[in-house]
């Protein structure tokens, strides 16, 4: 483990910084109070309390450390390392035992002659890149993209339909938003970026009439006809959208049906599914149960306020519970087998990219499996910057970098394996969160947090094994305030940079080989948005302050890459654009599927709430309908012949 949180990089022992710049470049200092209330939700009174024994670091082929006469080591698949002793280093005559160099990549334990076990991560040392670079793909919000027959929103056999068109086009790679798992309840949260869990995907996203057993139930047809009718929902304002309980409901009474019909019957490879998830997915299971049992009894879905009995994972009550209820364990259970054989349907000729949440729901699974490890008392957030003038509280709790350590990095390994399963690429959101992240104690407004550092070595050590692992490429969303020297570390551990045309004063053509290029993301306005001046008028109708500029910067910056004035045709724009970016020297290239279908509604304007309908806006294309597009196709043929012009 590096010395990061020791007091040599402006923190205290805990790894508090004393002293940051926010978004503005103003230096600032959290107060006493800021300070105690976060050793507190650390579970430290002082700094200098933190005595838990840290996990050890090494890289594969390295000499490993020197460690106490009488260690073992045993490694992950359970067997048992023979220590080999050496001649004491200059510092100590003493021989003692060291790690041999050729332990491989994992997760293991030294247990010392006392019987104290410290976790010991064996690394590659940076992440792969094992894909044929350059390529060039897709970025998509999947509940957005719906087809002629979803159910209301974007699904797993739209996902193959999208999959489809991006292959026959030369395409490789599809980035999706978190496709993390919510409580089950009535009204699913509407962003994906609060999930209750990371290691489970969302049910929602089952295309319900691809199920087996579907088409044999007797009421299918109208179950058909009513799902596909949730497309032409709109609000009070006329505003055709995405009603994700509306949705759920529907999907939900359709697969309780298939599962009443279905579960007698046995089939193999549900059963290896189950067995291969093992405790993990029956807890998952157990825990949706318990959920729905608290709901039955008129309560809360959320953990934290269930009845203490039911608010550990390993109590006598969750347990009973389990057994008693257990087809409803296997209910949800095998709701996660139908992702993943649709997942797998999907078709893996190219790189799917999945998105990882920057944090989890305090109020659900990953908060109350890992309660141990994780904070409380207080959120992340961002401190006041230019897109959030009082600061950003994200009400998710942060991990203990302490806690995390020493539980050997299991509950952050588990979480990008989790996400990695189908998919041969990892974006990390806010990547910066692997260096630190801003806490904001309870009570206190935003603006009044502190940044608490994490372990950033080891946890890059991390995402190299899980990536190594899956044979996948890792792109970290490096955007915003970025500290001096971050973008260096992320290279040197093989994390690929992201590029935006909104964002970079260089032209497309000069940004970095080891990035991802793009215009835009889900919180900032489609091209569409800004050259039809339809974003400003969402953000001022949202009661957010707009420059009196307006979206000068971004429309200057359009101008230029399609060497246009503002009279332009807006497909002309696009295309320009995105030609630009395919020739770029970056080793991906994206264009946003909200560009190719000329969306002018961005997904998600940061800072509002109720005032802007996030996340729940579709695009104006059916999925099924990009095939002969006029826009979707010539962006198509710009981002190939652009990957082939590139230097």
């Amino acid at each position: 483990m590096n010395d990061e949180g020791t007091g040599t990089d402006g923190t205290d022992g805990a790894g508090v910084v004393l002293s940051h710049l926010d978004g503005f470049g103003r230096p600032c200092r959290p107060s006493d109070r800021t300070i105690e209330a976060v050793h507190r939700a650390m579970g430290l009174d002082r700094p200098d309390d933190l005595t838990a024994t840290a996990s050890i670091v090494m890289i594969t082929g390295e000499q490993g450390p020197e460690v106490s006469s009488g260690t073992e080591l045993h490694l992950e698949d359970g067997t048992t390392v023979s220590l080999v002793c050496t001649a004491g280093p200059t510092r100590s005559p003493e021989r003692r035992p060291i790690v041999p160099p050729d332990i491989p990549i994992g997760y293991h334990q030294l247990i010392g002659p006392n019987g104290t076990a410290r976790p010991l991560l064996v690394s590659p040392g940076r992440c792969p890149l094992p894909v044929d670079l350059p390529i060039w793909g897709v970025t998509a919000q999947l509940y957005a993209a719906r087809g002629s027959r979803s159910w209301g929103i974007g699904d797993l056999g739209d996902l193959a339909t999208l999959n489809g068109w991006v292959t026959r086009r030369g395409g490789a790679v599809v980035g999706l938003n978190p496709l993390h798992a919510p409580t089950p309840s009535p009204r699913p949260p509407d962003s994906p970026y609060s999930p209750s869990t990371r290691l489970w995907r969302d049910p929602s996203s089952i295309d319900v009439e691809a199920v087996p057993g579907f088409t044999a139930l007797t009421d299918a047809e109208d179950l058909r006809r009513h799902g596909r009718s949730l497309g032409d929902r709109r609000d009070r304002a006329g505003r055709l959208l995405i009603d994700r309980g509306a949705v759920w409901a529907a999907k939900r009474a359709a697969l309780e049906s298939v599962w009443h019909q279905e579960r007698g019957r046995s089939d193999p490879d549900l059963e290896r599914f189950l067995r291969d998830g093992g405790t993990d997915l029956h807890l998952w299971g157990t825990y949706c149960a318990v959920a729905e049992l608290m709901q039955e009894r008129g309560l809360s879905p959320r953990w934290t306020d269930w009845p203490v009995e039911f608010r550990r994972p390993d109590s006598t009550a969750v347990s009973a519970t389990a057994a008693d209820r257990a087809d409803r364990v296997r209910f949800w259970c095998w709701l996660q087998w139908l992702i993943d054989r649709q997942l797998t349907a999907a078709g893996s000729d190219h790189v799917v990219l999945n998105d990882l949440a920057v944090g989890f729901a305090s109020d659900g699974f990953d908060a109350w499996r890992w309660q141990d490890v994780t904070a409380t008392g207080v959120r992340i957030g961002a401190p006041p910057d230019p897109l959030g003038p009082d600061g950003q509280d994200w009400g998710l709790p942060p991990f203990v970098p302490w806690k995390l350590s020493a539980a050997g990095y299991r509950p952050f390994a588990e979480t990008v394996r989790a996400v990695l399963t189908r998919a041969r690429g990892l974006r990390v959101d806010h990547v910066m969160g692997l260096f630190r992240l801003f806490w904001l104690p309870e009570g206190l407004d935003a603006h009044q947090g502190a940044y608490v550092r994490f372990h950033r070595h080891d946890l890059l050590h991390v995402l190299a094994i899980e990536s190594t692992r899956a044979g996948a490429v890792v792109v970290g969303e490096d955007l915003g305030t970025v500290e001096p020297g971050i973008r260096d570390v992320l290279g040197e551990a093989g994390v690929l940079s992201t590029r935006l045309l909104w964002f970079e004063e260089q032209p497309p053509s000069q940004w970095p080989a080891q990035a991802m290029a793009a215009v835009t993301t889900h919180d900032l306005p489609t091209v569409a948005g800004v050259w039809s001046g339809v974003d400003l008028d969402d953000r001022r109708a949202a009661g957010l302050a707009v420059p009196p500029e307006g979206d000068e910067g971004f429309r200057h910056r359009l101008r230029v890459a399609a060497s246009c004035d503002d009279r332009a045709r807006l497909d002309d724009v696009v295309v320009s654009a995105y030609r630009q970016i395919a020739a770029s020297p970056c080793q991906i290239a994206t264009a946003a599927l909200d560009d190719l279908t000329g969306a002018v509604h961005r997904p998600n304007i940061p800072g509002t709430i109720d005032e802007h309908p996030d996340w729940r806006i579709p695009l104006p294309v059916p999925v099924d309908q990009l095939e002969g597009h006029p826009l979707a196709e010539q962006v198509a043929v710009a981002m190939a012949d652009g990957r082939s012009l590139r230097p």
